[in-house]
C-alpha cells in the first residue's frame, strides 16, 4: 500500500481500462452498504472474497473460519465507528493468519478490507494492520474505480503515525500529512478534507459513505442467562446481548403497537404453548419491569425468566430482526437520515440452541425484513438451517466447508 521509500501513492487518475472492454455499467445502491468482505491474511483465511447481500448465511464446520468472518465484519465497523486498534482487537494475534512466519524485524500482522457501495458507486477499504510487536496500522487505502483516493504507510516505526496522502486536485493535486496509527483514517478524513476542490469533495464523499456502512452495525449475540432478571426501565434500547429484553418490550408495547404485535405473533410459532401476547409488568411505584407470556383469559402469565434458553434466544432475535437504529443501541451516522441508512445486524451463532419451528420463522422474518432494505443480516450458522436456506430466494449462503 506504499510506493517506493515508503511513500503512499495517490495517482490523479484512475488507470486504463482494459483494452477493448467496454465500461461496465456501475450499480448503485440508494443506500450505503457493505456488498464484499475481503480476508487476504485473517485467521485461517486467506485470499478470501466474500460477497454480501441483504441476507449472508456463512455455514460450514467448526474451525472453518465462520466467526473469524464475522469478527472482521465487526472489527470494521468498530473502526469506522472511531474506536482505536486495542479497543477493536484485544487479543490482536488471535487474528495472525494460521502458521505466519514472522520477518526479520519479528513482525506479523493480518490484512482485511471492504467494498461499500451507495449512492457515489463502489468505494474498496483495504487495511493492513501489524499485531507484533507493536499493534498500528501500517497500510490503508481507499479507492473508487482504480482511482487511490487516500494512502498511508508507516515510514518510521518509531514514531505512533503513519504518512498519508490524500486527492486534492487543483493546483496541489494532493495532500500530505500523518495520521495516528491506531485508528481508521478514512473516518478522520471529514475532520481533515475541507472540501473546496473537486478532488477533496470525491475523498469525502467515498469516505462519507464507507463510515455511514460501517457505523450501521449492530453485534448480536443474546444471553438468555442475562435475559431472564427484571430490569431497571431505562430508554428501552436493545442490548447486545439482549440482558434489558424486557425493558425493550416495555418500550415497544407502548409506542410501536404493529411491531409488537408482529414479535407477539412470532412468540405464538417459536415458544412452548398458547400464547396470546407479550406483556410487562412493572410496580406501581416505580422499579424493575418483568416481561411475560401472556397465555389467554383462565391462564396464568409465564414469566421469560421461566422460558428456555432457545425460546429467549428466539423472542429477542425476532425483536432485533423487526426493529431498527431507533430500538437497537447503535450509533448511525446523524447527518444522514435514517431512511438513506441500513442497519446490518451480524449474529454469530445465529440459530444456536434453536429447534427446527425456531430456525424456519427466523428465516421468514429475516427475509421479510432484509427485503425491505433498511435491515441486512450477517450470520453464521450450522448445517440445518444453511440446508434449508439454500432452496429460499433471497437468501446467500456462503459455504466455507471447502
Amino acid at each position: 500500500m506504499a510506493g517506493p521509500a515508503g511513500e503512499p501513492v495517490v495517482p490523479s487518475q484512475a488507470g486504463p481500462r482494459a483494452p477493448g472492454r467496454p465500461a461496465e455499467p456501475v450499480q448503485r445502491h440508494p443506500r450505503p452498504v457493505l456488498t464484499e468482505l475481503r480476508l487476504s491474511a485473517f485467521g485461517p483465511h486467506r485470499s478470501a472474497v466474500f460477497p454480501l447481500g441483504p441476507l449472508t448465511l456463512f455455514a460450514g464446520p467448526s474451525g472453518s473460519g465462520k466467526s473469524q468472518a464475522l469478527a472482521a465484519y465487526e472489527a470494521l465497523a468498530g473502526l469506522g465507528s472511531g474506536a482505536t486498534l486495542e479497543e477493536t482487537f484485544p487479543d490482536p494475534r488471535s487474528r495472525i493468519p494460521d502458521r505466519a512466519v514472522p520477518d526479520a524485524q519479528r513482525r506479523r500482522g493480518f490484512r482485511l478490507g471492504c467494498t461499500v457501495d451507495g449512492p457515489v458507486g463502489p468505494v474498496r477499504l483495504d487495511l493492513a494492520v501489524q499485531a507484533e510487536p507493536t499493534l498500528r496500522i501500517v497500510g490503508e487505502r481507499l479507492s473508487q474505480d482504480g482511482q487511490i483516493l487516500l494512502a498511508t504507510a508507516l515510514r518510521d516505526p518509531g514514531r505512533r503515525s503513519v504518512q498519508a496522502a490524500w486527492l486534492t486536485g487543483g493546483a496541489i493535486g494532493v495532500t500530505r500529512a500523518p495520521l495516528p496509527d491506531d485508528r481508521l483514517g478514512t473516518a478522520l478524513l471529514p475532520l481533515r478534507v475541507a472540501g473546496s476542490t473537486p478532488g477533496q469533495r470525491q475523498v469525502l464523499a467515498a469516505a462519507e459513505q464507507v463510515v455511514v456502512a460501517l457505523r450501521a452495525v449492530f453485534p448480536c449475540d443474546p444471553h438468555p442467562d442475562r435475559m431472564r432478571a427484571a430490569v431497571p426501565p431505562g430508554e428501552g434500547r436493545l442490548l447486545s446481548d439482549c440482558a434489558n429484553l424486557a425493558d425493550v418490550l416495555r418500550r415497544t408495547r407502548s409506542e410501536c403497537g404493529t411491531r409488537h404485535a408482529l414479535l407477539a405473533e412470532a412468540a405464538r410459532t417459536g415458544c412452548a404453548g398458547p400464547v396470546v401476547g407479550l406483556d410487562v409488568r412493572a410496580p406501581a411505584g416505580g422499579g424493575p419491569v418483568e416481561a411475560v407470556l401472556d397465555r389467554g383469559p383462565g391462564r396464568p402469565a409465564t414469566e421469560l425468566a421461566r422460558l428456555g434458553a432457545g425460546e429467549l434466544r428466539f423472542l429477542a432475535l425476532a425483536l432485533v430482526l423487526l426493529t431498527g437504529p431507533g430500538v437497537l443501541a447503535v450509533d448511525p451516522a446523524a447527518e444522514l437520515l435514517s431512511a438513506r441508512q441500513a442497519l446490518t445486524v451480524l449474529a454469530d451463532g445465529f440459530d444456536r440452541g434453536l429447534d427446527r419451528r425456531q430456525r424456519a420463522e427466523l428465516l421468514r422474518l429475516a427475509l421479510l425484513s432484509c427485503g425491505r432494505g433498511h435491515i441486512r443480516l450477517v450470520a453464521a450458522v450450522g448445517e440445518e438451517t444453511a440446508a434449508a436456506a439454500r432452496d429460499l430466494p433471497g437468501v446467500a449462503v456462503v459455504d466455507l466447508s471447502a
